[in-house]
């Protein structure tokens, strides 16, 4: 019975890393902030939808270049 315990751990254990490896690679894909593209997408996005430090950052590199 711990051979199977160990399988299924090991199986999880996989599906984590690979999962937070994808996590990892779409983060570091998206725009930097204050860059010509990040400004454009948060301006897509409806104001309520942005947080404290979006509203900030862009007020920072978007309005006050």
């Amino acid at each position: 019975m711990p051979a199977v315990r160990i399988e299924l751990l090991e199986k999880y254990v996989k599906k984590i890393l690979f999962l937070s490896l994808l996590l990892t690679q779409l983060i570091a894909c998206s725009a930097e902030v204050g860059s010509d593209e990040w400004c454009k997408n948060l301006e897509q996005k409806p104001k309520g939808d942005w947080t404290a430090n979006e509203a900030s950052d862009y007020a920072k590199h978007c309005i006050f270049k």
